[in-house]
């Protein structure tokens, strides 16, 4: 019997000791104990020192510029290990204190020391950019830093003299009270609200119960409860979530003044070098090509034998379905899936899966969801909770599509352009998804779980692609108010949000008023603006990737080859320009409009499935 077996038998979770070995993390691979841990802060500090004591130097020539920048790498080297130690300590546990402690501490070591290191840039920036290209050319180790140093320069105009970073270093940390703060409102000091269903059991509808209620509730009714006991949570307190997201607004807007950007969203894109155009052609085109959309919930309306179809109906299967996959067996076919990408792809795979990279099974105290997290010169860690579902193995195979991203581009580039941006991040974890459901499609003639995969991936396009335009969409609206000194309250933006929901679902749903209240239920609003659109543009390249790579013509072993290139390349280029050479033009609205296309043939192949199983019956 498996690990998950016995746990969903004894429907409790269990203690970490009850699990192998071989389905825990060995974080020995990063340090042999604490002492080493140490041993190594006490080591940075010093390296930290050495650097502010540079200050001045940068000028001097290519020799002192190598020097700065080389000892910032291996700041940032040992930084890596330093803070992944405990934080991946912490998350097996996080009723630890004492690690949550070693973390802080870390924490304020980098604040203290991005204070101290503010002089950075701005003496860089003041430097002949010739000259200092000239160094670049000729002094051959400086060539690692030639993508860097350049964008630097990219983005003179927005850094400020010495003492102008020096002040903004201040509120680095009061920046980030907002977000503190709605952390805190909607988790630490929520107080959840208690349904009785129509079964007589009575449930406080927590954000992970109210999940589970949406998938397996077959009672609408029940749906409508839970929906009205989490949602009312906000609206109740809606006026102080509107007052922290006006602050939010309010930073962004003064952030980008203060750095002589025109506005929150191009300060919020300049890091990539991402026209806003892009992120205008994707809302714009996901809200032209809302038809399939909305014929995928009227498919489910009518499947559902529902008279009234709300949002919180969209989240329940289509069909019954309990097959549990159990962990190793899906690792084997997870492997399988990624053989068009090749033998080494999945040789590596392997490695991930078998060499105590992965956390997998919940456990008392353990972090909930899954990440995959790199440190430079070891690998990648990834952190599971398996609980053996169909959700689970695309988890799985998500998270390790991030973890051959960060692998191959540790591999292949120096530190300095190994981290890729966040812009290309979801790339290859979509991929990996859209290789798995492509291999189990083709393992299975039972139309049942065919059904069951396809509504899957249709819901991965929803909630991926369609609902983070959404997002972008509204955010867009709403940083626009602060930057017109446009009033930003409850009403306002209960009225921007709603009025976007209504055009994309249309008439098939009765979108319930309380709604208009979603807005503040998304963190990503409140702790990383400007983030979301990056979900529904990394879905449209691996789209677009995908197919060249399943295309058994002439081209897919040079698609494939551009594809593993683009993983490679890390953070080397802007990421416009590396999607562009693995084949995918983002500015143009067709890449979008492409996905569009897909969510329609699913929706028809779903149709299709379910027009078998009811003929069947």
């Amino acid at each position: 019997m498996s690990e998950a077996t016995q746990k969903s038998t004894a429907n409790a979770v269990p203690e970490r000791a009850d699990i192998a070995e071989r389905h825990k993390w060995n974080l020995g691979d990063i340090y042999p104990n604490w002492e080493a841990w140490d041993e190594d802060i006490t080591r940075c500090r010093a390296l930290m020192d050495k650097f502010v004591a540079m200050k001045g130097t940068l000028g001097d020539g290519a020799e002192r510029m190598l020097e700065a920048y080389q000892l910032n790498d291996q700041i940032g080297m040992m930084a890596y290990k330093i803070f992944r130690y405990p934080q991946l300590s912490y998350d097996t546990d996080q009723r630890n204190n004492e690690l949550l402690a070693r973390i802080q501490n870390v924490q304020n070591l980098f604040a203290e020391f991005g204070t101290k290191a503010a002089w950075f840039e701005p003496e860089l920036v003041s430097l002949d950019e010739d000259t200092v290209r000239g160094w670049v050319d000729a002094e051959d180790a400086l060539k690692d830093y030639r993508f860097p140093i350049g964008e630097v320069f990219r983005q003179r105009e927005h850094v400020l003299d010495e003492e102008g970073e020096r002040l903004l270093s201040y509120f680095s940390r009061f920046n980030g009270n907002p977000g503190e703060t709605y952390r805190a409102l909607s988790t630490a000091d929520v107080k959840f609200n208690t349904v009785e269903l129509s079964d007589g059991s009575e449930v406080e509808v927590s954000h992970a119960a109210y999940s589970r209620l949406l998938r397996t509730c077959r009672n609408q009714e029940d749906r409508k409860k839970a929906f009205e006991a989490m949602y009312g949570i906000y609206q109740d307190k809606a006026n102080t979530y509107a007052s922290l997201y006006n602050g939010i607004c309010q930073r962004g807007a003064a952030s980008a003044r203060a750095r002589n950007f025109d506005s929150a969203v191009h300060a919020a894109l300049d890091g990539n070098n991402v026209p806003v155009s892009v992120l205008e052609t994707l809302v714009e085109t996901a809200a032209a090509g809302v038809a399939p959309l909305q014929r995928y919930h009227a498919l489910r309306k009518k499947v559902l034998g529902l008279e009234k179809y709300d949002q919180y109906d969209g989240s329940i299967p289509l069909v019954d379905f309990d097959l549990e996959y159990e962990y190793d067996a899906v690792a084997e076919t997870i492997i399988a899936s990624v053989a068009p990408l090749g033998e080494d792809y999945q040789r590596q795979i392997r490695e991930a899966l078998e060499g105590g990279w992965i956390d997998v099974y919940e456990t008392k105290g353990k972090r909930s969801g899954a990440y995959s997290a790199g440190v430079y010169g070891v690998h990648p860690y990834m952190l599971l909770n398996y609980n053996g579902t169909l959700s689970d193995v695309f988890t799985l195979a998500h998270e390790l599509g991030h973890t051959m991203h960060t692998l191959l581009a540790n591999q292949t580039q120096p530190f300095a352009t190994s981290d890729y941006t966040i812009f290309v991040a979801e790339v290859a974890s979509t991929l990996n998804e859209a290789l798995l459901l492509e291999y189990m499609l083709g393992q299975t003639e039972d139309p049942v779980e065919r059904a069951v995969l396809l509504q899957h991936a249709i819901d991965g396009i929803v909630g991926t692609f369609y609902m983070q335009a959404l997002f972008a969409d509204y955010e867009l609206r709403a940083h626009q108010l602060a930057e017109e000194d446009q009033p930003i309250t409850a009403e306002v933006l209960n009225e921007v949000y709603y009025s976007r929901l209504k055009h994309y679902l249309g008439d098939v749903a009765e979108l319930d008023p309380l709604y208009a209240a979603t807005w503040a239920r998304i963190p990503h609003f409140f702790n990383s603006p400007f983030y979301v659109y990056q979900y529904a543009t990394c879905y449209a390249s691996s789209a677009k990737l995908v197919r060249e790579v399943l295309d058994e013509g002439q081209g897919q072993a040079e698609a494939v080859e551009r594809y593993l290139n683009l993983l490679r390349a890390g953070g080397s280029d802007h990421p416009m320009e590396l999607l562009k050479a693995a084949g995918v033009d983002l500015s143009e609205p067709s890449t979008v409009e492409a996905v569009v296309t897909q969510l329609d043939t699913l929706v028809g192949m779903l149709e299709k499935e379910l027009d078998a199983l009811a003929q069947a019956e």
